[in-house]
Parts: structure tokens; C-alpha cells; sequence
């Protein structure tokens, strides 16, 4: 039922629309999720007017939250799909988000085109799912494919603010790859990372980063950050913190 309606809306209202009132929607009741409550912890971990990386922006629902935090900081918004992109802007400029900056590229660790698909599943375009293309990933492969450009942060820095606090990822399964080109900046300002790791081996090459880099991997439990215990956590949401 949930895909027929998103299949009539997309239909009737258009793809770009559709993302638009849909981002709209989630931005309203993104709080009664009860699925995202780690990351609304997470953004109260973040100290007010801080400087935020958003990668993996999508079509701006938590970039939204992200600004209101952030406040006289800025939240750098990075999202490549150029549907997403265009629904990303509109949102920044209903909501007046004036701290917000968009990039439009993808991030990983060398500067080769990256092929992305976006999934198309019982005729439903699934943003939610876009990802590059890649052998460990095995589902959601059939869809519209778009090519585009790919830097590092680390090759970044000078278009960053100074000092960055928090980093919000969500690359479906790229993670490693993001951070790998991003381990100057990380070491250099120790920002709080949120993170949606599936489990599979870019989770343990993660965990492997932040192990390396004097990082401790918590995950909320009870309305409390604790150290992730495997075989006792089952959640996909992690907080990196660095060690004092």
C-alpha cells in the first residue's frame, strides 16, 4: 500500500514535487520518529552556533535540524544527486536556512567519477536509497544511474570553516571510503560523528578508522551513550566520539 501512494504521488505531482512535499512532511515529524531518536540525541550532543558537515545531505530532512542547531555556525550540506540537490535547495530557501551551504559532489577517498544509482523499486524512486554503485552492494541496483564528481574533505579545507564540532554521514555503505578521505580534518578537529552502519565489513573497517584514530564508538541506549557491546547492541546508529 505505502509503495502504490508513493508511486500515485510521484505520479501525479511529478518526481521533483514529490520530493519537495515529502521533505516537507518529514521535516514536520521528523521528532515523532521513533526511529530517529539517536540522532536527536546526537544533536543535543552538538554545542550551539558549532560548524557541521551534513554528508550525504539527501534532500535536506535532517539538514534542517542541523541548521536550527547550529545556529550563527554553519551547516556544509554535501549531496551529489542533482533530484536531491534541487529539492535541497528549495528546502533551504522555504526555511530561510541561512547557515546552510550546499555542495554538490560526492565524497570519497581519490577524485574519480563516481556512477550512483538512484533505485527504482515496483516503479517508486527511492532517494532514500541512492548509493555508488558498487560490488559489496548487492541490492537496490536497479534504477537511474547518474555519474558525478568526487573529492576528498581533506582537499577541502580551505573552503571549511576553521573549526568543524559535529559530522553527520549517512553514504549508504561509502562511509569508509568518506572517512578515509577525511582523516586530516578528523584528527585535526575531533568533531562528534553520527553514523548509520549496516553490518557488513565497511561497519568493521569504520570501527577499525575510529579504533586507530583514538575514537570511542557509543550508540544510544535508554536515553544514554554507551560503549557498543556487539551481541548486545543490534542497532545500525553509532556515535563516535574522541577520547579525552
Amino acid at each position: 500500500m505505502k509503495s502504490l501512494i508513493q508511486r500515485l504521488l510521484q505520479s501525479i505531482l511529478g518526481f521533483e514535487n514529490y520530493l519537495f512535499v515529502f521533505s516537507l512532511f518529514k521535516i514536520r515529524t521528523l521528532k515523532w520518529d521513533k526511529g530517529e531518536k539517536d540522532f536527536f540525541y546526537f544533536i543535543n550532543m552538538i554545542p550551539e552556533d558549532s560548524n557541521i558537515l551534513d554528508l550525504g545531505a539527501n534532500i535536506g530532512i535532517m539538514t534542517y535540524h542541523l541548521s536550527k542547531r547550529a545556529g550563527s555556525g554553519k551547516v556544509i550540506a554535501f549531496e551529489p544527486i542533482p533530484w536531491n540537490v534541487t529539492t535541497l535547495k528549495k528546502i533551504s530557501k522555504y526555511h530561510a536556512l541561512n547557515n546552510v551551504e550546499i555542495k554538490e559532489l560526492a565524497l570519497g577517498n581519490n577524485f574519480d567519477p563516481l556512477r550512483m544509482v538512484i533505485p527504482v523499486v515496483d516503479g517508486v524512486k527511492k532517494q532514500g536509497l541512492c548509493h555508488v554503485i558498487s560490488p559489496d552492494i548487492t541490492e537496490f541496483n536497479d534504477g537511474i544511474i547518474v555519474e558525478v564528481s568526487q573529492k576528498t574533505i581533506d582537499s577541502l579545507t580551505d573552503e571549511l570553516p576553521h573549526k568543524i564540532s559535529a559530522i553527520k554521514i549517512d553514504v549508504e555503505n561509502f562511509e569508509y571510503n568518506v572517512f578515509k578521505g577525511a582523516e586530516q580534518l578528523i584528527t585535526k578537529h575531533r568533531p562528534i560523528i553520527y553514523c548509520e552502519l549496516w553490518d557488513n565489513q565497511n561497519r568493521y573497517n569504520c570501527f577499525q578508522f575510529f579504533k586507530d584514530n583514538n575514537y570511542d564508538i557509543m550508540v544510544v541506549e535508554r536515553e544514554n551513550l554507551v560503549n557498543f557491546a556487539p551481541g548486545l547492541h543490534s542497532t545500525q546508529n553509532f556515535i563516535f566520539t574522541p577520547k579525552v
